[in-house]
């Protein structure tokens, strides 16, 4: 069941001040693990859509409108990842919210997007040339960076630092396997090799911080 943007969007804010109050565990166990499933099924739909590739569409007026309409997919993606991890970062949750499957899949998003949305969109060395498909020179960087960003692209970096900082939260709550304690870890240290993410760059030392607790180091 794919929920729409305007939903999604309505479920991300309203179960940050539902944290907030301290009241989710107020819910309904069921209901809320049925809403987590449902919610894994609208973070998958976006989880590995890419935003930069050219898919040789005629016009740019076709070109903008298949960016924008995976823009806006992405976008509901992220704002199911902050609606589940708002759930399990809750005070007082029962185990039952903790869906492995959900966190897997929160966090593949967020490594997805962040190596191949934000990354290329704010640090040029990430940024693949078009026309060979390697990598730009370092002229071609220089001269192809700019600050200005798409107000889209800023939304979803904001929202892409929220799950960075939740995830943080959620290992301070929830014992996780090895291999998903890997994923976060590689996932809290890129950030500090890539430039203009400063802001991302302070939650990843939340995320980074967590993990040493988590190891007990």
């Amino acid at each position: 069941m794919l929920l729409g943007k305007h939903q999604l969007s309505e479920l991300g804010s309203e179960s940050a001040k539902i944290k907030a109050m301290g009241i989710m565990d107020k819910l309904s166990t069921d209901k809320t693990v049925k809403v987590l499933n449902i919610l894994e099924k609208n973070i998958q739909d976006g989880s590995k859509l890419s935003t930069l590739l050219n898919h040789n569409n005629d016009t740019e007026d076709e070109e903008r409108l298949w960016r924008d309409l995976i823009m806006e997919r992405v976008t509901k993606s992220a704002d199911a990842c902050l609606t589940a991890i708002n759930i399990m970062t809750s005070p007082n949750m029962p185990k039952a919210v903790y869906i492995e499957d959900v966190i897997e899949r929160v966090i593949q998003y967020t490594k997805f997007h962040l190596q191949n949305t934000l990354y290329p969109q704010y640090d040029p060395v990430y940024r693949l040339d078009p026309l060979s498909g390697g990598v730009l020179s370092s002229k071609a960087k220089r001269a192809k960076c700019s600050t200005h960003k798409q107000r889209v692209i800023v939304m979803l970096y904001n929202k892409v630092c929220d799950i960075v900082s939740s995830l943080s939260e959620l290992l301070e709550i929830q014992l996780l396997t090895d291999t998903t304690i890997l994923q976060v870890s590689s996932m809290g240290i890129t950030p500090f090799f890539v430039e203009n993410v400063s802001e991302l760059q302070l939650c990843a030392i939340k995320l980074v911080t967590a993990v040493s607790n988590f190891f007990n180091l």
